[in-house]
């Protein structure tokens, strides 16, 4: 928490929260929550969107708390109107179960920051103080930007519709290759990892991918059941097989596991050939799934030809499993801080010599398509 707190403001200044909710006990209730930080003031407090509407413009908050499910509009159509006109850093406050769950991952793809369960949920009054004071925090420390209003849809359905063109132009390749320049090869296995703002990040990584890809491992901060909302929701827009893992899931070409919430997840290697193995071990960095022990794994295994990325987020996780990636032989990527919504978990890996290149988002996906230099 500590290290949330400074980087999230000056001594100076406090942090001034807008809480938006159609219940008036949450509103008390996180209000009084976040009343109790020093760093953190609430200023304001609407039942709606169109009364949240008119109070942004007059106590100009640094942060939004927003529910999902309110009378007169909802909140992930205010969220898009509020990302495309005033945007703002939002933290989603919502159920974490069936249809909450669904649009909570559309919340976080329309640009919210942060997302957790509303009180009286998984969250005890005591856990609620802590988690959401930090995801404010966050929330305060990341970076948004305008959205346009068309929907991300189009632009994944257009990418599928000319890596399809040019799959079918380059059948010569085998189902399992990607198509890469003469003298590469594809990665064996990429690992990947993220937390604030990676949903979005690793929703246009993936969009941007041919069909053919190597094996992809996932480990994105987020809690349980939203992994698999968002692993569904990405195996509808992209041209290969997108799935919430399942501990001993072969990791084959053509497919991508995302480590589920509350679970970490590791790569082994079998007679069988290689598969991942979930349990739920001590928490590493604060998180379960954490990006270290996925990128730890793959550096004890066969490392050489495999490929670590690390996105945004906030924190120190995947740093010190990146860097062991690229000392057993494994190429290694951190996301620029230009293309970052947190700049924290990329920044520790670039300050620990991690990273062998830093490049933006938007060269990601052709560096896995491209495939790596042949070793002589």
């Amino acid at each position: 928490m500590n290290s949330i707190k400074a980087s999230a403001g000056s001594a100076n200044s406090k942090i001034r929260v807008l809480v938006v909710d159609d219940s008036a006990i949450v509103r008390k209730m996180l209000s009084a929550s976040l009343s109790n930080e020093t760093d953190i003031e609430v200023v304001g407090t609407a039942p709606d969107p169109f009364v949240a509407r008119d109070k942004i413009l007059t106590l100009n908050p640094d942060v939004i708390t927003l529910d999902i499910e309110m009378p007169r509009m909802d909140g992930i159509t205010f969220l898009r109107k509020l990302m495309a006109h005033h945007p703002l850093p939002v933290v989603i406050i919502s159920s974490l179960s069936g249809p909450g769950c669904k649009a909570g991952i559309e919340a976080l793809r329309a640009g919210a920051v942060e997302i957790m369960g509303k009180p009286a949920g998984p969250y005890s009054v005591g856990e609620l103080g802590r988690a959401l004071a930090d995801k404010v925090r966050i929330a305060a420390s990341s970076k948004v930007v305008a959205r346009r209003a068309m929907t991300a849809e189009v632009g994944v359905v257009r990418a599928i519709e000319e890596t399809s063109k040019r799959s079918s132009v380059n059948n010569e390749s085998s189902s399992h290759d990607v198509a890469n320049p003469s003298g590469t090869r594809p990665y064996g296995l990429v690992a990947m990892g993220a937390s604030t703002g990676g949903v979005e990040a690793i929703g246009r990584v993936l969009s941007a991918l041919p069909a053919q890809i190597p094996p992809i491992l996932i480990t994105q901060h987020m809690p349980p059941l939203f992994t698999a909302q968002f692993a569904e929701r990405l195996n509808t827009l992209c041209a290969f097989t997108v799935k919430e893992a399942a501990d001993g899931d072969d990791v084959v070409p053509g497919r991508v596991l995302i480590a589920p919430g509350d679970f970490h997840m590791q790569v082994v290697r079998t007679h069988r050939g290689m598969k991942v193995q979930l349990d739920q071990g001590p928490a590493v960095c604060y998180q379960r799934p954490a990006v270290d022990v996925m990128f730890a794994s793959v550096a004890r295994g066969d490392s050489v030809g495999s490929l670590g990325i690390l996105l945004t987020g906030m924190g120190a996780d995947g740093a010190r499993g990146l860097l062991a990636m690229r000392q057993a032989g494994s190429r290694t990527i951190a996301q620029d801080e230009s293309s970052c919504v947190v700049f924290g978990m990329p920044r520790e890996a670039i300050r620990a010599g991690a990273a062998e290149k830093i490049l933006p988002l938007d060269n990601m996906a052709r560096v896995i398509a491209a495939g790596q230099t042949s070793r002589q």
